[in-house]
């Protein structure tokens, strides 16, 4: 009884970072204050930055929103204002900004990119003639890379998609398909130098009332007309345009990658060749 009646509390007044010492019962009991208090703080710090994470992560949603909704009425960059352009390279600048200086992930950036808008002249100069010629129509208009299992540096894969019609003989939007294939080296974190290789039409797709004229529904299809149409759905015109001389170097251009997560890249022609705004796009058999 005497035991439990005299359980002292002793912690000197001016110093809790001590140990504190609690003897009920006899026992020794000792409470670290300041290993508690490290504790919450640790928690508390973790906690502040998950948080600041999850911000970050919703304020560059809003800034990539803000991005497309700035282009969405540019029909690609063909009638973009110098205002609109403005406004334009502002958000593109600030999304930039998220993981600027980060290294380029090959991985990440394999796959098919869909051109939502550019200020490049080689491209608007092809939606210009679709406004102008009647007969001519340009649809969609991608980049493919391959280059997922080019980590260790080896040459990737580039390939400028433009689909094409002309409505009075091919189907509609997708009647031909022009591809620009290039290969690409990693010259920095996020440069990519691009060597031309070929330019090629393909995917040939010829409109109803074409295939009636090579070969009539209302008549037996001869073994010719049959032919015919197999050779227009497979045709394939290829023009290299590599270097055909030692001396001579292959058309090429460095690109550079200023933004790329899983659904959106940005890119600029370095040199004045304009900008690009690319959203991930569903693979695409060529």
């Amino acid at each position: 009884m005497d035991r439990i009646a005299s359980a002292t509390f002793s912690c000197p007044a001016l110093s809790m970072s001590r140990v504190c010492r609690i003897k009920p019962f006899g026992l020794n009991i000792k409470t670290n204050h300041r290993k508690r208090f490290s504790c919450r703080v640790a928690v508390a710090s973790g906690e502040s930055t998950a948080r600041v994470v999850v911000d970050n992560e919703l304020d560059l949603e809003h800034k990539k929103h803000d991005l497309l909704r700035a282009v969405q009425d540019t029909q690609r960059g063909l009638t973009a204002t110098s205002d609109q352009r403005s406004i334009i390279e502002e958000a593109l600048v600030t999304v930039e900004g998220f993981n600027g200086g980060e290294e380029i992930d090959l991985v990440k950036l394999d796959g098919t990119w869909r051109l939502q808008y550019t200020s490049a002249p080689d491209v608007v100069v092809l939606f210009e003639a679709a406004s102008r010629l009647p007969f001519f129509q340009v649809g969609q208009v991608f980049q493919k890379f391959e280059c997922r299992d080019r980590s260790d540096g080896g040459n990737g894969i580039i390939r400028n998609v433009v689909q094409w019609s002309l409505p009075s003989l091919l189907e509609e939007q997708e009647g031909a398909t022009l591809v620009v294939t290039a290969k690409f080296d990693k010259v920095s974190s996020r440069n990519i130098y691009l060597q031309f290789e070929e330019i090629s039409v393909r995917n040939i797709n010829i409109n109803e009332q074409l295939q009636a004229l090579i070969a009539p529904a209302i008549l037996p299809r001869s073994f010719l007309s049959l032919q015919l149409l197999q050779f227009i759905r497979t045709f394939k015109a290829q023009i290299p345009v590599t270097a055909t001389s030692p001396g001579r170097r292959s058309v090429g251009g460095l690109y550079y990658l200023s933004y790329l997560d899983n659904n959106m890249l940005l890119g600029r022609s370095v040199g004045g060749g304009g900008v690009f705004v690319f959203t991930k796009s569903q693979p695409l058999e060529l």
